[in-house]
């Protein structure tokens, strides 16, 4: 009797409420192991995704080997080293729709390449590092003056943890100015993941590589003496959809938006002495290889920018909106040429134009004040809009870019159909 009552609960609550404890535990076991079966499946998946990337890249995506070179093939990327200048001579991979949806961050987990069997460099061929004496766990670095700058970003396989964590290697490490790494060259990835984004049922085929020759300065202070490249050349192919660029920059701080340095293919084969895509059809790649639009990989709302006019061909005493920047406060009249791709009225009435590119890429704009616009015998919003202009005054800064206020209509000149016209006015 004394067992049975003891099997007996006399709170009913509470013993309701221990059964239904043990049903959550139950059922968040099994929702712990449906998880557990979702990441392995998952994990099954991109391992069968990297592995269709490394099949692709070598149908289509890896240069022509010349003689000694041997392909460092990692889950997504391979490349062929240069034991001479302790970096890649080129890198190849493939940017897939999945970048879209893709949130692994940066893993920073920067490290030798044990693959190369000569030795890749490694950290302190870019810099030292010592625990700082005030607080612990935490280091203290000297750079050598250079970024270690990703030629395959991490950025583009942010859908995978292991090809992002595999793009730290050293191999795929290459010194870059900070100036250049963190802006131009950065922006210059971001194109071409933006490429992917605005054409998801498509991948992109990149190479990427310093310019190497044996007069290149090394970082002296390093291990393995890594050279320093002058250039960098990033070549990208859209094969489904038959459109191909390339570029070539300089490894410093540009001033010049992005088309002023697109190439061809074929350009970046004739200094590099590579062959890209040779396993193309002859007669594809010949057409593939001598494209150079750059409206096709730009977004839409970008399409109508125009490149600055090229400063040989400034007329005298002319500069471009480039060029503009260095006059931003000095209150000296100048002529800046460049052509009207955007214009709008302000909140305020004033009139507002952006020459040569659009916001955000803005690089220059001018501006008519309200009680200025009486001052044209003409509406600069029709007349202006798609043509090449001449203005002539003082350069402020506005939110850190050059700009002009024009208060009357002799201080602009537009260019009779389009063409460049000799500059205005006295000096």
């Amino acid at each position: 009797m004394r067992n049975l009552l003891l099997g007996i609960c006399f709170f009913p609550l509470l013993c309701f409420s221990q059964d239904a404890e043990k049903k959550i535990k139950t059922l968040q076991l099994q929702i712990d192991s449906i998880e557990n079966q979702k990441a392995n499946i998952q994990g099954n998946i991109d391992e069968l995704k990297l592995q269709k990337i490394r099949e692709d890249l070598l149908d289509v995506g890896l240069p022509e080997l010349k003689t000694g070179e041997e392909i460092i093939a990692h889950s997504a990327y391979s490349l062929v080293y240069s034991e001479q200048h302790e970096q890649a001579k080129w890198v190849a991979h493939i940017i897939i729709p999945d970048i879209i949806n893709g949130k692994t961050s940066r893993s920073n987990d920067f490290r030798e390449d044990s693959l190369i069997k000569t030795g890749s460099a490694i950290e302190i061929d870019y810099g030292l590092k010592s625990l700082n004496p005030d607080k612990k766990d935490e280091y203290i670095y000297d750079w050598f003056g250079f970024d270690r700058g990703h030629l395959a970003p991490s950025a583009d396989f942010r859908w995978s943890k292991k090809a992002v964590s595999e793009s730290f290697y050293y191999s795929n490490m290459s010194p870059q100015l900070d100036k250049f790494n963190r802006e131009k060259w950065a922006d210059l990835e971001g194109l071409l993941r933006g490429y992917v984004y605005d054409h998801p049922e498509t991948q992109l085929y990149v190479v990427t590589g310093p310019l190497l020759n044996d007069s290149l300065a090394k970082i002296e202070r390093g291990v393995n003496k890594v050279s320093i490249p002058n250039y960098f050349y990033k070549v990208a192919l859209d094969l489904k959809n038959k459109k191909a660029i390339a570029f070539i920059m300089p490894n410093a701080a540009i001033p010049y938006p992005l088309s002023s340095y697109a190439v061809t293919i074929n350009e970046v084969e004739e200094v590099t002495g590579i062959n890209f895509f040779y396993q193309l059809a002859d007669s594809l790649e010949g057409i593939l290889e001598r494209q150079k639009n750059i409206a096709d990989w730009v977004p839409e709302k970008q399409k109508d920018d125009v490149d600055p006019v090229y400063p040989p061909s400034l007329p005298p005493r002319t500069f471009n909106t480039v060029m503009a920047k260095q006059f931003m406060g000095t209150n000296k009249n100048v002529n800046i040429i460049g052509t009207v791709v955007s214009g709008r009225t302000s909140s305020k009435g004033n009139l507002m134009f952006n020459l040569d590119k659009k916001y955000p890429n803005n690089i220059f704009t001018v501006f008519i004040l309200k009680r200025n616009i009486i001052n044209f015998t003409y509406d600069p919003l029709e007349e202006w809009l798609g043509k090449q202009i001449t203005l002539k005054g003082t350069i402020s800064d506005f939110s850190g870019k050059p700009a002009m206020t024009i208060e009357k209509e002799e201080a602009v000149k537009i260019s009779p159909n389009g063409k460049m016209m000799l500059v205005i006015g006295d000096e």
